[in-house]
């Protein structure tokens, strides 16, 4: 298989798991929504799971049905200072420089969020660009459309050339079902949704050594 474009989700995908970051941010969403939903904080968890199992993000559901404006939730949600959870990779730098085949970040983050991650791991010209929730107009991963979007955006009308990485099963799935070829990061088990499943992100090149000698 000769592949032309890597779809790399973002948080827990290109950092491990357990730093920390992913449940501050998880704590700014709940907060936010206690205080501009007036929601009993033992409310919040439930609503989120239930926007989050609906429509893909949180945010997602809080723009339906509470007009929430994007812009004042992902500036709040994100406002953490990230250094204290995540350092420069380069290790990583030196695997995703060496690989010569687009590479996208493809995330349901915004690209202000995604731009300072990248930044903070040094990996930011590794990249031809962020596909966020922004420029996919709202729809979220697992959203079959997200997925479409995204290959325009990216130039790519051939899913069968694409892999997906990312840290969910349930995002890999709709990709799977286009042709993408997937990789679960951050679990060794494996899923029908995942082609392939990698422990963190540093194992790209045990898992698809072709990637390197095809090119």
């Amino acid at each position: 298989m000769s592949y032309t474009t890597l779809f790399f989700d973002l948080d827990e995908t290109l950092y491990t798991k357990g730093n920390g970051l992913w449940d501050a941010i998880a704590a700014r969403m709940n907060e936010y929504i206690h205080v501009h939903l007036n929601l009993p904080p033992e409310d919040v968890s439930t609503l989120r799971r239930l926007y989050y199992e609906s429509y893909g993000t949180t945010l997602r559901g809080l723009q339906i049905h509470h007009q929430v404006d994007a812009d004042d939730y992902l500036d709040y949600v994100h406002d953490l200072p990230l250094g204290d959870y995540i350092q420069p990779d380069p290790k990583l730098h030196n695997i995703l420089s060496s690989l010569p085949i687009r590479k996208w970040i493809f995330t349901n983050a915004d690209a202000n969020h995604a731009s300072r991650v990248l930044d903070i791991l040094g990996l930011s010209d590794c990249f031809e660009g962020i596909l966020d929730v922004r420029s996919i107009g709202f729809v979220c991963k697992p959203e079959i459309e997200a997925y479409h979007r995204a290959l325009t955006l990216a130039n790519e009308d051939q899913p069968k050339n694409c892999i997906l990485l990312d840290d969910s099963v349930r995002n890999l799935a709709p990709a799977k079902d286009l042709g993408f070829t997937t990789v679960l990061v951050g679990s060794n088990g494996t899923h029908p949704a995942a082609d392939f499943a990698i422990d963190n992100i540093h194992q790209l090149p045990q898992a698809l050594p072709d990637l390197w000698h095809e090119h």
